[in-house]
Parts: C-alpha cells; sequence; structure tokens
C-alpha cells in the first residue's frame, strides 16, 4: 500500500516533482500548495495536517519544501519594507517549517510511526545571497531546524534531514538562469528538479535512517563548503 507523504509547495517546480517521485514509488501523496495551506497561518498549519492525515490514513514522510523567495537589499528597501519581508520570509521558510514539523511529529509519536522528515534548504545558507538575505538567513535557520529536531525525534524512530540545492531549472527561476549562472557548476548546467526529488526519496527511506542530521549539498559542485 506504500507509505503516506504530505508535501508542501506541491503543485509546481521541486515539489512537484518530489511528489511525483513518491507516487511512482507506489506511496500516497497529499500535494499541499498555497491554496491548500496558509504556511505562516499556525491554525492553517494544524488543520493541513490533521486534513493530510485523514486522507493519507498516517503521515510517514513529510518533505518540507514550500518556500517564499522576495528579493530585497540593504540599498533598494526602504527599512519599512525590509521589515515586512523579512517578516514574509521567516513566517513561511522557518515558522510555517517548523509548525508543520511540530504537527506531523506529534502525529507520527503517537501513531507510532517510525517516520521521515526531509526538508528542502538552500546552497544560499551557506554562501550568502546578497540580493536576497532574508531567503538565505531563512534557509540557514531551517537547516539548523532540522538538525535539532533529528535529536529531539531519533528516540522516536523519525529520522530528520536537508537537501541543499544550489539552482534548479524551475519556473519560478528560469529568467534567472543565464550562462553565468550555468558555469557556477563545472558540470556546466543547473540541477533539474528529478534530482533533487531523487535525493529527497532516499533521504525518506529506510536505508537513510543514519543520515538523521545530514545537511546533504547537492549544488553540483557549484559552492562547496569546508
Amino acid at each position: 500500500m506504500g507509505r503516506g507523504v504530505l508535501v508542501t509547495g506541491g503543485s509546481r517546480g521541486i515539489g512537484a516533482s518530489v511528489a511525483a517521485a513518491f507516487h511512482d514509488l507506489g506511496d500516497r501523496v497529499v500535494a499541499l500548495s498555497s491554496a491548500d495551506v496558509d504556511l505562516a497561518d499556525p491554525a492553517s498549519v494544524a488543520r493541513a495536517v490533521e486534513s493530510s492525515a485523514d486522507a493519507l490514513g498516517t503521515i510517514d514522510v513529510l518533505v518540507n519544501n514550500a518556500g517564499l523567495v522576495e528579493y530585497g537589499s540593504v540599498f533598494d528597501k526602504s527599512y519599512e519594507e525590509w521589515q515586512s519581508l523579512w517578516r514574509r520570509t521567516f513566517d513561511v521558510n522557518v515558522f510555517g517549517a517548523a509548525n508543520m514539523s511540530y504537527c506531523v511529529a506529534r502525529h507520527m509519536v503517537e501513531r507510532g510511526v517510525r517516520g521521515r522528515i526531509v526538508n528542502v534548504g538552500s546552497r544560499g545558507a551557506f554562501r550568502g545571497e546578497p540580493g536576497m538575505p532574508a531567503y538565505g538567513a531563512s534557509k540557514a535557520a531551517l537547516h539548523s531546524v532540522g538538525q535539532s529536531l533529528a535529536l529531539v525525534l531519533a528516540p522516536h524512530g523519525i529520522a530528520v534531514a536537508t537537501v541543499a540545492p544550489g539552482f534548479v531549472a524551475t519556473e519560478r527561476v528560469a529568467d534567472l538562469v543565464t550562462d553565468e549562472v550555468r558555469r557556477q557548476s563545472p558540470f556546466g548546467r543547473v540541477a533539474q528538479p528529478e534530482e533533487v526529488a531523487a535525493a529527497v526519496v532516499y533521504l525518506a527511506s529506510p536505508q537513510a535512517e543514519w543520515a538523521s542530521g545530514t545537511v546533504l549539498d547537492l549544488n553540483g559542485a557549484s559552492y562547496l563548503r569546508t
């Protein structure tokens, strides 16, 4: 019958590829979009998890993929706009994912599920994002959330890991993928959504329990950290 898989931001791009990859394995999938859940609203998150659990029977895997990207540096935003941009970004990318993880983790523990939580982070958490600093900072926070939860949830048989892609060829960033961007990787290209999905599927697999706490770089050697 497969596992019950909940994917946020599942209507397009990486999320849609992740949902399709799990479906192809025979898993039951609920792919949430912004039309289904407001990740910035804690009550909306709780309702979405409850309805997803009802639809799936059990939630065995959570993929926190949804993310907000807004551009704005110190020099092109007013002080009020700057504050608002940071608040919106963290409401979705950090607090939304943290609340989703809280609700799903409680569900897993109550049901005795040896589950998996996989976060979709970013290379930008490590290298800095001067044009979208709120996004880079939020992904760094998400990485930390995942590692903290990995420690807390391991005694319950729940593994938590994160994948940190670089540029991925999705509709959202299609106009940003220039030759210069492609040359950031020695492979001379950017990732395909299916490549990120394959990493997510592995980290959610029974064989990947020992990868709990991992932040997996997936950027084609475009940024190497030590």
